[in-house]
Protein backbone atom coordinates (compact mmCIF):
# COMPACT_ATOMS: atom_id res chain seq x y z
CA UNK A 1 0.00 0.00 0.00
CA UNK A 2 1.39 3.42 -0.98
CA UNK A 3 2.26 5.55 2.02
CA UNK A 4 0.25 8.71 2.75
CA UNK A 5 0.74 10.98 5.75
CA UNK A 6 -2.29 12.70 7.32
CA UNK A 7 -1.65 15.77 9.48
CA UNK A 8 -4.49 16.83 11.75
CA UNK A 9 -4.82 20.49 12.70
CA UNK A 10 -6.04 19.19 16.03
CA UNK A 11 -7.16 22.50 17.59
CA UNK A 12 -9.18 23.32 14.48
CA UNK A 13 -10.85 19.91 14.63
CA UNK A 14 -11.67 19.81 18.33
CA UNK A 15 -13.15 23.32 18.19
CA UNK A 16 -15.30 22.19 15.24
CA UNK A 17 -16.35 19.05 17.12
CA UNK A 18 -17.19 21.03 20.26
CA UNK A 19 -19.46 23.45 18.41
CA UNK A 20 -20.84 20.80 16.06
CA UNK A 21 -22.21 18.45 18.73
CA UNK A 22 -24.48 19.34 21.66
CA UNK A 23 -22.81 19.88 25.04
CA UNK A 24 -25.57 17.73 26.52
CA UNK A 25 -23.29 14.78 25.65
CA UNK A 26 -21.68 14.24 29.04
CA UNK A 27 -19.68 11.72 31.04
CA UNK A 28 -21.23 10.27 34.20
CA UNK A 29 -19.41 12.95 36.24
CA UNK A 30 -21.06 15.71 34.20
CA UNK A 31 -18.04 16.63 32.06
CA UNK A 32 -19.03 17.38 28.44
CA UNK A 33 -17.57 14.89 25.96
CA UNK A 34 -18.91 16.32 22.70
CA UNK A 35 -15.47 17.42 21.46
CA UNK A 36 -13.93 14.03 22.25
CA UNK A 37 -16.71 12.06 20.58
CA UNK A 38 -16.70 14.37 17.59
CA UNK A 39 -12.95 14.16 17.15
CA UNK A 40 -13.03 10.35 17.34
CA UNK A 41 -15.71 10.22 14.67
CA UNK A 42 -13.70 12.62 12.49
CA UNK A 43 -10.63 10.38 12.76
CA UNK A 44 -12.70 7.28 11.98
CA UNK A 45 -14.16 8.92 8.87
CA UNK A 46 -10.82 10.30 7.69
CA UNK A 47 -8.98 7.00 8.11
CA UNK A 48 -11.77 5.13 6.33
CA UNK A 49 -12.35 7.55 3.46
CA UNK A 50 -8.81 8.74 2.71
CA UNK A 51 -6.80 5.66 3.75
CA UNK A 52 -3.71 7.33 5.23
CA UNK A 53 -0.95 5.00 6.34
CA UNK A 54 0.40 7.48 8.91
CA UNK A 55 -1.36 10.05 11.08
CA UNK A 56 -0.08 12.85 13.34
CA UNK A 57 -2.18 14.99 15.68
CA UNK A 58 -0.47 18.38 15.46
CA UNK A 59 -0.85 20.50 18.61
CA UNK A 60 -0.63 24.14 19.68
CA UNK A 61 2.15 24.24 22.27
CA UNK A 62 1.82 28.01 21.94
CA UNK A 63 -1.27 29.25 20.09
CA UNK A 64 0.01 32.87 20.03
CA UNK A 65 3.82 32.85 19.94
CA UNK A 66 5.42 35.94 21.42
CA UNK A 67 7.73 36.36 18.43
CA UNK A 68 4.70 36.81 16.19
CA UNK A 69 3.08 39.22 18.68
CA UNK A 70 6.30 41.25 18.87
CA UNK A 71 6.05 41.82 15.12
CA UNK A 72 2.29 42.47 14.96
CA UNK A 73 0.83 43.19 18.44
CA UNK A 74 -2.76 42.73 17.21
CA UNK A 75 -2.05 39.12 16.21
CA UNK A 76 -4.90 37.03 17.70
CA UNK A 77 -5.28 39.69 20.41
CA UNK A 78 -9.08 39.54 20.27
CA UNK A 79 -8.91 35.88 21.34
CA UNK A 80 -6.84 36.43 24.49
CA UNK A 81 -8.71 35.59 27.69
CA UNK A 82 -5.78 36.32 30.00
CA UNK A 83 -2.23 37.55 29.40
CA UNK A 84 0.55 35.55 31.04
CA UNK A 85 3.91 37.09 31.87
CA UNK A 86 6.72 34.87 30.66
CA UNK A 87 4.47 32.25 29.12
CA UNK A 88 1.80 31.66 26.47
CA UNK A 89 -1.32 33.80 26.83
CA UNK A 90 -4.51 31.96 27.72
CA UNK A 91 -6.82 31.60 24.74
CA UNK A 92 -10.50 32.37 25.15
CA UNK A 93 -11.85 28.81 25.16
CA UNK A 94 -15.19 27.54 26.51
CA UNK A 95 -14.81 25.86 29.89
CA UNK A 96 -16.56 22.78 28.55
CA UNK A 97 -13.87 22.38 25.91
CA UNK A 98 -10.97 23.08 28.26
CA UNK A 99 -12.21 20.25 30.48
CA UNK A 100 -12.01 17.83 27.55
CA UNK A 101 -8.46 18.55 26.38
CA UNK A 102 -6.74 16.08 28.77
CA UNK A 103 -9.19 13.36 27.70
CA UNK A 104 -8.54 14.13 24.03
CA UNK A 105 -4.84 13.55 24.63
CA UNK A 106 -5.59 10.30 26.50
CA UNK A 107 -7.71 9.03 23.64
CA UNK A 108 -5.06 9.92 21.08
CA UNK A 109 -2.46 8.11 23.18
CA UNK A 110 -4.69 5.03 23.27
CA UNK A 111 -4.82 5.17 19.47
CA UNK A 112 -1.01 5.39 19.38
CA UNK A 113 -1.47 8.63 17.39
CA UNK A 114 1.53 10.85 18.13
CA UNK A 115 0.60 14.30 19.46
CA UNK A 116 3.32 16.64 18.18
CA UNK A 117 3.83 20.23 19.24
CA UNK A 118 6.81 22.58 19.42
CA UNK A 119 7.72 25.16 22.04
CA UNK A 120 6.95 28.74 20.97
CA UNK A 121 5.13 27.52 17.86
CA UNK A 122 1.59 26.84 16.71
CA UNK A 123 0.14 23.66 15.27
CA UNK A 124 0.36 25.39 11.86
CA UNK A 125 4.16 25.47 12.18
CA UNK A 126 4.29 21.79 13.12
CA UNK A 127 2.13 21.02 10.09
CA UNK A 128 4.27 23.23 7.86
CA UNK A 129 7.46 21.49 8.96
CA UNK A 130 6.12 17.94 8.71
CA UNK A 131 4.52 18.60 5.31
CA UNK A 132 7.62 20.29 3.90
CA UNK A 133 9.95 17.56 5.15
CA UNK A 134 7.74 14.61 4.13
CA UNK A 135 8.80 12.24 1.39
CA UNK A 136 5.30 10.84 0.86
CA UNK A 137 1.99 12.41 -0.19
CA UNK A 138 0.44 14.55 2.59
CA UNK A 139 -3.15 15.35 3.51
CA UNK A 140 -3.59 18.31 5.88
CA UNK A 141 -6.97 18.35 7.63
CA UNK A 142 -7.92 21.86 8.73
CA UNK A 143 -10.46 24.63 8.65
CA UNK A 144 -7.67 27.25 8.48
CA UNK A 145 -7.12 28.88 5.10
CA UNK A 146 -3.60 29.97 6.12
CA UNK A 147 -2.46 26.42 5.44
CA UNK A 148 -3.36 26.79 1.76
CA UNK A 149 0.17 28.18 1.41
CA UNK A 150 1.44 24.60 1.84
CA UNK A 151 -0.56 23.14 -1.04
CA UNK A 152 1.77 21.83 -3.73
CA UNK A 153 0.81 19.41 -6.46
CA UNK A 154 4.47 18.72 -7.28
CA UNK A 155 5.25 17.47 -3.77
CA UNK A 156 1.75 15.95 -3.41
CA UNK A 157 0.60 18.11 -0.50
CA UNK A 158 -3.09 18.95 -0.38
CA UNK A 159 -5.50 20.35 2.21
CA UNK A 160 -8.70 18.59 3.19
CA UNK A 161 -10.69 21.71 4.07
CA UNK A 162 -13.40 21.32 6.69
CA UNK A 163 -15.28 24.62 6.25
CA UNK A 164 -18.37 22.91 4.80
CA UNK A 165 -18.35 20.09 7.34
CA UNK A 166 -16.80 16.65 7.56
CA UNK A 167 -19.35 15.14 5.18
CA UNK A 168 -18.40 17.69 2.49
CA UNK A 169 -14.63 17.95 2.77
CA UNK A 170 -12.99 19.88 -0.03
CA UNK A 171 -9.69 18.56 -1.38
CA UNK A 172 -7.69 21.74 -2.03
CA UNK A 173 -5.03 21.49 -4.72
CA UNK A 174 -3.12 24.04 -6.81
CA UNK A 175 -6.10 24.42 -9.13
CA UNK A 176 -8.50 24.99 -6.23
CA UNK A 177 -6.42 27.84 -4.80
CA UNK A 178 -6.08 29.50 -8.21
CA UNK A 179 -9.82 29.19 -8.84
CA UNK A 180 -10.75 30.57 -5.43
CA UNK A 181 -8.22 33.39 -5.07
CA UNK A 182 -6.55 33.86 -8.45
CA UNK A 183 -3.13 33.28 -6.88
CA UNK A 184 -0.82 30.27 -6.69
CA UNK A 185 -0.50 28.46 -3.34
CA UNK A 186 3.07 29.77 -3.09
CA UNK A 187 1.65 33.31 -3.25
CA UNK A 188 -1.08 32.71 -0.70
CA UNK A 189 0.88 33.97 2.35
CA UNK A 190 1.65 37.25 0.57
CA UNK A 191 -1.98 37.45 -0.53
CA UNK A 192 -3.15 37.01 3.08
CA UNK A 193 -0.68 39.61 4.33
CA UNK A 194 -1.93 42.16 1.80
CA UNK A 195 -5.66 41.70 2.34
CA UNK A 196 -5.44 40.98 6.07
CA UNK A 197 -7.41 38.50 8.14
CA UNK A 198 -9.69 39.71 10.93
CA UNK A 199 -9.90 36.22 12.44
CA UNK A 200 -6.15 36.37 13.17
CA UNK A 201 -5.97 40.08 13.97
CA UNK A 202 -3.97 40.85 10.82
CA UNK A 203 -4.80 44.39 9.65
CA UNK A 204 -3.69 44.02 6.05
CA UNK A 205 -3.04 47.02 3.84
CA UNK A 206 -5.94 49.51 4.15
CA UNK A 207 -7.79 49.72 0.86
CA UNK A 208 -6.32 46.48 -0.54
CA UNK A 209 -8.91 43.71 -0.81
CA UNK A 210 -8.91 40.26 -2.38
CA UNK A 211 -9.16 41.41 -6.00
CA UNK A 212 -6.45 44.06 -5.78
CA UNK A 213 -4.12 41.77 -3.81
CA UNK A 214 -4.51 39.02 -6.42
CA UNK A 215 -4.02 41.47 -9.27
CA UNK A 216 -0.83 42.83 -7.72
CA UNK A 217 0.59 39.36 -7.22
CA UNK A 218 -0.22 38.36 -10.78
CA UNK A 219 1.63 41.41 -12.05
CA UNK A 220 4.54 41.65 -9.61
CA UNK A 221 4.83 37.97 -8.51
CA UNK A 222 5.43 38.41 -4.77
CA UNK A 223 5.44 40.95 -1.95
CA UNK A 224 9.05 41.93 -2.59
CA UNK A 225 8.15 42.69 -6.20
CA UNK A 226 5.12 44.72 -5.13
CA UNK A 227 7.16 46.77 -2.65
CA UNK A 228 9.88 47.34 -5.23
CA UNK A 229 7.30 48.48 -7.79
CA UNK A 230 5.79 50.90 -5.26
CA UNK A 231 9.13 52.71 -5.04
CA UNK A 232 9.68 52.80 -8.81
CA UNK A 233 7.92 55.75 -10.47
CA UNK A 234 8.19 54.03 -13.85
CA UNK A 235 6.33 50.86 -12.75
CA UNK A 236 2.82 50.08 -13.93
CA UNK A 237 1.41 50.41 -10.39
CA UNK A 238 -1.28 53.07 -10.07
CA UNK A 239 -0.61 56.11 -7.92
CA UNK A 240 -3.38 55.24 -5.45
CA UNK A 241 -2.13 51.68 -4.91
CA UNK A 242 1.46 52.94 -4.72
CA UNK A 243 0.44 55.27 -1.91
CA UNK A 244 -1.32 52.47 0.01
CA UNK A 245 1.64 50.11 -0.26
CA UNK A 246 4.11 52.82 0.74
CA UNK A 247 2.01 53.85 3.75
CA UNK A 248 1.95 50.24 4.95
CA UNK A 249 5.71 49.69 4.58
CA UNK A 250 6.33 48.96 8.27
CA UNK A 251 3.52 46.39 8.39
CA UNK A 252 4.60 44.72 5.14
CA UNK A 253 8.16 44.40 6.43
CA UNK A 254 7.04 42.01 9.18
CA UNK A 255 3.75 40.51 7.96
CA UNK A 256 5.30 37.70 5.86
CA UNK A 257 7.10 36.36 8.94
CA UNK A 258 3.87 36.35 10.94
CA UNK A 259 1.68 34.85 8.19
CA UNK A 260 4.18 32.36 6.83
CA UNK A 261 4.22 28.98 8.56
CA UNK A 262 7.54 27.67 9.81
CA UNK A 263 8.83 24.79 7.72
CA UNK A 264 12.13 23.81 9.30
CA UNK A 265 11.33 22.69 12.86
CA UNK A 266 13.26 19.63 14.02
CA UNK A 267 10.49 17.51 15.50
CA UNK A 268 12.52 14.38 16.11
CA UNK A 269 11.56 10.81 15.33
CA UNK A 270 8.21 9.23 16.14
CA UNK A 271 6.06 6.36 14.92
CA UNK A 272 2.97 7.67 13.15
CA UNK A 273 1.96 4.47 11.36
CA UNK A 274 -1.71 3.56 11.60
CA UNK A 275 -2.16 -0.06 12.62
CA UNK A 276 -4.73 -2.14 14.46
CA UNK A 277 -4.52 -1.50 18.18
CA UNK A 278 -2.79 -4.12 20.31
CA UNK A 279 -4.78 -5.72 23.12
CA UNK A 280 -3.55 -3.32 25.79
CA UNK A 281 -4.35 -0.15 23.83
CA UNK A 282 -7.70 -1.52 22.69
CA UNK A 283 -8.60 -2.28 26.30
CA UNK A 284 -7.49 1.22 27.33
CA UNK A 285 -9.67 2.84 24.66
CA UNK A 286 -12.67 0.69 25.56
CA UNK A 287 -12.27 1.59 29.23
CA UNK A 288 -12.06 5.28 28.38
CA UNK A 289 -15.20 4.88 26.26
CA UNK A 290 -17.06 3.20 29.12
CA UNK A 291 -15.85 5.59 31.82
CA UNK A 292 -16.49 8.73 29.79
CA UNK A 293 -19.59 7.79 27.79
CA UNK A 294 -17.94 8.04 24.40
CA UNK A 295 -20.70 6.01 22.80
CA UNK A 296 -20.14 4.35 19.46
CA UNK A 297 -17.39 6.78 18.46
CA UNK A 298 -14.71 4.58 20.04
CA UNK A 299 -16.08 1.50 18.27
CA UNK A 300 -16.06 3.30 14.93
CA UNK A 301 -12.45 4.44 15.26
CA UNK A 302 -11.41 0.95 16.39
CA UNK A 303 -13.06 -0.49 13.29
CA UNK A 304 -11.35 2.05 11.07
CA UNK A 305 -7.93 1.25 12.56
CA UNK A 306 -8.53 -2.51 12.35
CA UNK A 307 -9.20 -2.15 8.63
CA UNK A 308 -5.74 -0.63 8.14
CA UNK A 309 -4.00 -3.84 9.24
Amino acid sequence: MAERLMLLDTPSLYFRAFYGLPDSLKAPNGTPVNAVRGLLDMIARLVTDYEPTHLVACWDDDWRPQWRVDLIPSYKEHRVARKVSGGPDVEETPEGLVAQLPLIREVLAALAAPVIGAADHEADDVIGSLASQATTPVDIVTGDRDLFQLVDDDTRVRVLYTARGMSRLEAVTDVTVVEKYRVLPGQYADFAALRGDASDGLPGVPGIGDKTAASLLREFVDLDGIIEASTDPSSAMSASVRQKITAAADYLAVAPTVVGVVRDLDLGHFDAQIRPLDAAKEETLKKLAADWNLGGAADRVLKAYAARG
